[in-house]
């Protein structure tokens, strides 16, 4: 049974979509870009627009009783494939090599509001 989850604590969709969705045991998240909960752009660095990205996707997970350690896939969109090495170091402080989900990281040609990233996942409970 689909059920959607949404968190006061990530900022609200900016479409017709819910933050995520949770089917049987598994989250699947809408993509999120680097918005505070008032709706600012956060963009002083890949780095910064990064780690809110994560912060909002971790507030979506808590609302579920999950967490990052429940992370089965993580997409990743990026605008310039040379900021790479800068989001995997944010990325590598939410996961380590023993708890690290599958992943891709694609180059897109626009994104957003224009943001530099945009990063979906999927988590199960077990």
């Amino acid at each position: 049974m689909k059920k959607i989850i949404n968190s006061n604590n990530a900022p609200a969709p900016i479409g017709p979509y819910n933050q995520s969705v949770m089917f049987g045991n598994l989250l699947f998240t809408s993509g999120q870009i680097a918005l505070d909960l008032e709706g600012n752009l956060i963009d002083s660095s890949i780095e910064s627009e990064t780690q809110q990205v994560f912060k909002n996707l971790q507030a979506i997970l808590e609302e579920a009783q999950l967490n990052f350690e429940d992370v089965i896939k993580v997409s990743i969109f990026i605008k310039d494939m040379n900021d790479f090495d800068k989001i995997n170091n944010v990325y590598a402080t939410y996961f380590t090599s023993e708890n690290a989900p599958a992943r891709e990281t694609v180059q897109v040609a626009k994104l957003p509001k224009n943001v530099n990233i945009e990063v979906s996942l999927i988590a199960g409970k077990s």
